[in-house]
């Protein structure tokens, strides 16, 4: 089904479904088995708790009759793998509860470029394709099905052989270590690699936009030209960040907490995150640089050109000009030369880039939000309380 979304430029026709994050194999299947899309909604939204729950309990319910749950019964018990609790109860729910809340903000992001009159007219054609070209990737059975060969493929490989030869492991020759194997850890997987091809198709759709020539302006309030949505837009992956944040936690918590690792010693992988996640979020708004830079560059010749023949004609007036009879004070000359003192500021002060230091602070932030309880394990919360308060007092 599709929607035709009209700007004040020529109309868009978007699928009604957000195909680039929520389409695919399993989107596909739902459609051709007669699901509505209120059912499929309320399908998307029951799977954020009930597809944690097939990957994980069934390991709980065959390491207990297996005798593998609790310390004492083998060296490495299922309840002391904090990493594979914290992936499937933690994680996996986070990059599911992300995709749906990406799948209200997706269209609404793409129209903006219309509404906002960026995409000139001689373009709208080639940005129709673009769109098509995005949701017939993100709608793409043969990705999901690559995407499963390829899991398959490095799980049967790598990884039971890594089991194979943990024999103090809970995994290791046991149903629960199949199941893991072959369930849990595929779907895992797949929603995670899922995700990423998603940011693909995103970011090849932003790639293909910037080159449209944008009609930005450089006196928009944003400071960006009127790409200022692009923020609103990215904002909603800040749950993906925090969903790796999440597996971020659960590899330290294995490291610091079962094997007594200090988490000084891991300053690396706590840095690498969110410079990771970062970059895979925000790293596709760059591509606007180049319509940017030179939208800042042409603002500033244009008016700086009509603020020299506006200053100009002020001075003839008021400053080298014959006594007109006009009086100064109240004039409303006086309030347009401001005005066009604050649109040149703005042309001046427009971004060369689409992105804040506050949305990539905010990102940072969230990404490690899940690994500050860790910290604890370094530094006691009296310690930090007493150096905030010296701090402070």
């Amino acid at each position: 089904m599709t929607t035709t979304l009209v700007g004040k430029s020529a109309g868009i026709v978007l699928p009604e479904s957000a195909a680039p994050l929520t389409g695919g194999l399993v989107f596909r299947f739902l459609r051709h088995a007669g699901v509505n899309d209120a059912d499929l909604r309320r399908l998307k939204l029951a799977d954020v708790l009930i597809l944690p729950l097939i990957a994980w309990l069934p390991l709980f319910v065959l390491t207990a009759i297996a005798g593998t749950l609790m310390p004492g019964s083998i060296t490495a018990p299922f309840a002391l793998d904090l990493s594979t609790h914290i992936r499937l109860l933690g994680a996996l729910p986070l990059l599911l509860l992300g995709g749906l809340v990406s799948e209200v903000r997706v269209l609404p992001t793409i129209a903006q470029f219309v509404e906002r009159r960026l995409i000139p007219e001689g373009s709208m054609e080639r940005f129709q394709r673009d769109v098509d070209s995005a949701f017939r990737l993100g709608d793409s059975v043969i990705a999901d099905l690559l995407l499963i060969a390829i899991i398959y493929a490095v799980d049967a490989t790598v990884l039971r052989s890594q089991f194979a030869q943990n024999a103090t492991s809970w995994k290791s020759g046991s149903a629960a270590g199949a199941y893991d194997l072959y369930v849990s850890l595929p779907i895992f997987q797949f929603v995670l690699l899922r995700w990423y091809y998603r940011l693909f198709v995103w970011a090849r759709f932003l790639v293909r936009v910037s080159r449209l020539r944008l009609q930005l302006l450089p006196t928009h309030p944003d400071r960006m030209g009127g790409l200022g949505f692009l923020i609103t837009g990215v904002q909603t992956l800040t749950i993906f960040a925090m969903a790796h944040g999440v597996l971020l936690a659960g590899w330290l918590s294995a490291r610091v907490i079962v094997r007594g690792t200090p988490i000084q010693t891991l300053k690396a992988e706590i840095v690498a995150m969110p410079i990771f996640v970062i970059c895979l979020c925000l790293a596709p708004l760059l591509v606007f640089t180049r319509s940017l830079v030179r939208a800042k560059r042409q603002g500033i010749a244009d008016y700086g050109a009509l603020a020299s023949a506006y200053a100009r004609d002020f001075a003839e007036k008021w400053v080298r000009g014959s006594d007109s009879g006009e009086v100064l004070v109240g004039s409303a000359d006086i309030q347009s030369l401001a005005d066009m003192g604050g649109s040149y500021d703005i042309v001046q002060s427009m971004r060369n880039v689409a992105i804040t230091p506050q949305i990539i602070i905010a990102f940072a932030i969230v990404t490690l939000l899940p690994v500050a309880p860790l910290l604890l394990t370094a530094m006691p919360l009296s310690e930090i309380l007493k150096r905030l308060a010296g701090i402070l007092f």
